[in-house]
């Protein structure tokens, strides 16, 4: 067992809104239920944007982000059962909860009340800062990570970890499948996936998105229909038609009119998180009983049943490898939509 902490090469942004630049970060010891991951790939989420540039608020510098973590296990603590050296595995978007809340009892970690801890911009148990996936390796409590099946390669498996399990969770929870209609609300990194697994599960799949320029990939994805917001007749044409509406969308939105596109009651559930409130006519629900919701992520169990469901239907997320000398790049690319359809650093370059 590690007897101290290990120093390892990580980039962080040193203040809001900076840079992000190579430091070096404490990891600490494996403790007796730890489990040490050398990182090979970490996804790039939009939501390490938000938070390196404070836009969801106050947050913890320097900041490590990355919450998209796949790599190999090369070591264990001695009361490690779930995991051995050389395992293919991931850490997603929180490493611990209370375990004691209602949430955590029932299986819905991510949703503890009690003091979850984030994988980056939180603090675990010792009030320590956690850092994240941009970095070297990582110590994770085993009940926190995750098995990556042999059918997936570590590079389209590390965004699984957010942006597919993100998607994954509303489908299932409002039952996405045969004879339904799904439209998935922006084709990005998190809207991609949701095509992906929408086709995957059975569902009739349309991408809504500001224009027609990736309508290629969208049918190609699985996608079976493809429309322009920025058309108004896509509103009139598509009223009433949808079960359930997936809006990926980080930008505010006319949720009016998206409500319009669904059958009476149909959901319309947000994964985008907008920085701004937003605005709603209530009779946009109440007229046909409709449903505007929201979804954060998934639990463990269902997180690792997602990673089974992508390896046993044979795909990952559709990457763009990038170098870490490029993370500054691609940010500002990703806030241009420029990506296809999720940066992942190779972190062998830290």
């Amino acid at each position: 067992m590690t007897t101290g902490t290990t120093t390892v090469a990580a980039y962080a942004a040193p203040a809001a809104k900076a840079p992000l630049e190579r430091t070096t970060i404490e990891r600490r010891a494996v403790g007796e239920f730890d489990v040490l991951i050398d990182i090979k790939f970490a996804g790039i989420c939009h939501s390490d944007i938000h938070q390196a540039r404070e836009g969801w608020g106050e947050a913890i510098f320097p900041m490590v982000p990355g919450h998209e973590i796949a790599g190999v296990v090369s070591e264990v603590g001695p009361g490690v059962t779930k995991f051995a050296v050389g395992d293919h595995v991931g850490v997603g978007c929180f490493v611990d909860s209370c375990r004691k809340c209602d949430n955590c009892k029932a299986g819905q970690e991510q949703y503890c009340t009690g003091g979850g801890v984030s994988t980056y911009n939180g603090l675990d148990k010792n009030g320590r800062p956690t850092y994240g996936g941009y970095s070297e390796k990582i110590v994770v409590d085993e009940n926190y990570v995750l098995r990556i099946p042999d059918g997936l390669s570590l590079d389209v498996a590390a965004p699984l970890l957010c942006a597919g399990i993100t998607l994954y969770s509303p489908l299932k929870r409002w039952n996405a499948g045969p004879g339904k209609k799904v439209a998935i609300l922006g084709l990005g990194g998190l809207g991609h996936m949701g095509v992906k697994i929408a086709h995957a599960l059975g569902a009739e799949v349309t991408v809504l998105s500001q224009s027609l320029r990736k309508k290629d990939d969208g049918l190609k994805l699985g996608a079976d229909h493809y429309y322009a917001t920025s058309d108004p007749k896509t509103f009139e044409e598509l009223a009433g038609t949808f079960d359930l509406i997936v809006s990926t969308v980080s930008a505010p939105l006319d949720f009016n009119a998206y409500l319009s596109l669904l059958k009476t009651e149909g959901a319309l559930v947000n994964v985008g998180a907008p920085e701004e409130p937003i605005s709603l006519n209530l009779f946009s629900v109440i007229g046909g009983g409709k449903t505007l919701a929201g979804s954060m992520i998934g639990s463990i169990a269902q997180t690792q049943e997602m990673l089974d469901f992508c390896a046993g239907h044979g795909f990952g997320a559709e990457i763009e490898l990038i170098s870490a000398s490029e993370i500054n790049d691609a940010y500002e690319r990703v806030l241009s939509s420029d990506v296809r359809y999720r940066f992942v650093i190779d972190t062998a370059t830290i």
